[in-house]
């Protein structure tokens, strides 16, 4: 193939390239040019490492054990085999290419369809988890749009800070609230406070709100003391998955003064379980969109020339929201947005090297989020923040039924596509989940006390 985008295009980003997985060709998100990796369990079997072509997963653990692999491309199954998938995230390019070109020959190539065939699983068959253990997860601010956005809300005659453009905002979220897709979000309880109110209530939050970002698994990562230069951070990132920072916008509201927001974020975040690597991005790099002239050249250690010409991604992601009574009458999803992955004002190795900088050690596993990605328009807002005016201006929904945040019941799905001409477009697989009640607050106070909101 002409390799016309990065130098490491080859045989596995094929057009023409199809599989034996029937199901694979013409998919929406797995076709042979993705394979993408996960941890999936079966009826059968433990939590393992998994590989997705069309409607089915291949099992690595298997594979590593089937004499059909050899030298860097074995060392990646059997670092997949187990129940996470840190230790083959640090293992580096080298051995996820191989494993990559190994399995994509295996997977379209009918001369292997005998011994291949038995390693996969229907996914619908199959339970799928968390990818790697996460030791660290940090959110970031990366949408420009939604950052002025939010910014109008709360002062609209100066929306977007001054250190914004010079620097990747960030916060240290919480790893252990951390879900796949498809697991229930709970409705979370907090201090907020009302209009006009003098001191804070208790109880269910009433602005539970979800943010579409983009999930970045950290690969080989960094001794503490010694940070990762921008010309080499790229090579920290193994892959990406879709994420949904849930947030609970009225608990935010009354916390995150002066510091950032902790229990308005804390009690759920989703990912998608599948990790897109590296190597299935190759095709859908491209330049970071050109700063304004007014704006100020980040510092050194945030700007590399090659960084900002390959380190972006063509994507297209969307939002859709399925009520209780949609569900219950069969109507199709109702989409809240579409926006691009051209709206990250930062690279995903500007994040990198920023967290690193001051010494921080980043580890196999750990996840990066981008932050919401919206448009400038309100059909790209990618929160309903953003979309209902801070609740000033409700959405309709196929229904009849309106909405300015989230009720029990209702689902959000996160989707997505890369795409460039002359390749076979990729996705994510799915990121959803379903809002449900809150806890009751009885046990835990005192029954002699009333809580506000019970």
């Amino acid at each position: 193939m002409t390799d016309t985008i990065s130098g490491l295009l080859d045989e596995t980003h094929d057009p023409s390239r199809t599989s034996w997985v029937l199901s694979a060709n013409g998919h929406c998100d797995f076709p042979v040019q993705n394979l993408p990796l996960a941890i999936f369990s079966c009826a059968r079997q433990g939590p393992r490492g998994g590989i997705a072509i069309g409607d089915a997963i291949l099992d690595l653990s298997a594979l590593a054990e089937s004499g059909l692999l050899h030298s860097k491309a074995l060392v990646a199954a059997q670092a997949a085999s187990d129940g996470k998938l840190n230790r083959f995230l640090a293992l580096g390019s080298g051995p996820r290419r191989a494993l990559r070109r190994a399995v994509s020959e295996l997977l379209s190539n009918p001369a292997h369809r005998e011994g291949v065939e038995t390693m996969l699983y229907s996914q619908a068959s199959t339970t799928l988890h968390l990818p790697a253990k996460i030791g660290d997860y940090t959110d970031f601010y990366v949408g420009i749009h939604h950052a002025s956005n939010v910014g109008k809300l709360f002062r609209p005659d100066n929306p977007l800070l001054p250190n914004y453009k010079h620097i990747p905002i960030g916060y240290h979220g919480r790893a252990s609230s951390i879900a796949p897709s498809d697991r229930p979000v709970r409705r979370p309880l907090g201090q907020m406070i009302s209009p006009g109110d003098t001191a804070p209530t208790f109880g269910p939050s009433r602005r539970v709100d979800f943010e579409l970002e983009l999930g970045v698994w950290i690969g080989n990562g960094n001794q503490l003391g010694e940070p990762i230069s921008i010309g080499a951070a790229r090579h920290s990132v193994a892959g990406i998955s879709l994420l949904n920072d849930w947030s609970a916008r009225d608990i935010q509201a009354w916390e995150y003064q002066p510091l950032g927001p902790f229990l308005s974020k804390n009690f759920h975040t989703t990912v998608s379980p599948w990790i897109v690597t590296q190597e299935a991005l190759e095709p859908f790099r491209t330049g970071q969109l050109a700063r304004d002239l007014a704006d100020p050249r980040p510092l050194p250690y945030l700007w590399d020339d090659e960084d900002q010409a390959t380190g972006a991604l063509a994507a297209t992601l969307e939002v859709h929201i399925l009520s209780r009574l949609m569900r219950e009458q069969g109507i199709a999803p109702f989409r809240l947005s579409k926006t691009s992955t051209a709206n990250m004002y930062w690279t995903m190795a500007q994040l990198v090297a920023h967290h690193t900088v001051g010494g921080c050690n980043l580890n196999s596993g750990d996840l990066l989020g981008t932050g919401t990605i919206s448009a400038s328009e309100r059909g790209g807002f990618g929160s309903l923040l953003e979309i209902s005016s801070g609740g000033q201006a409700p959405i309709e929904l196929t229904t009849g039924e309106r909405r300015t945040f989230l009720e029990d019941g209702d689902e959000i799905l996160l989707s997505g596509r890369l795409e460039a001409p002359g390749f076979v477009s990729i996705g994510f697989g799915e990121c959803r989940g379903i809002v449900t009640g809150a806890r009751s607050m009885s046990g835990l106070f005192p029954p002699s006390l009333v809580m506000a909101g019970e």
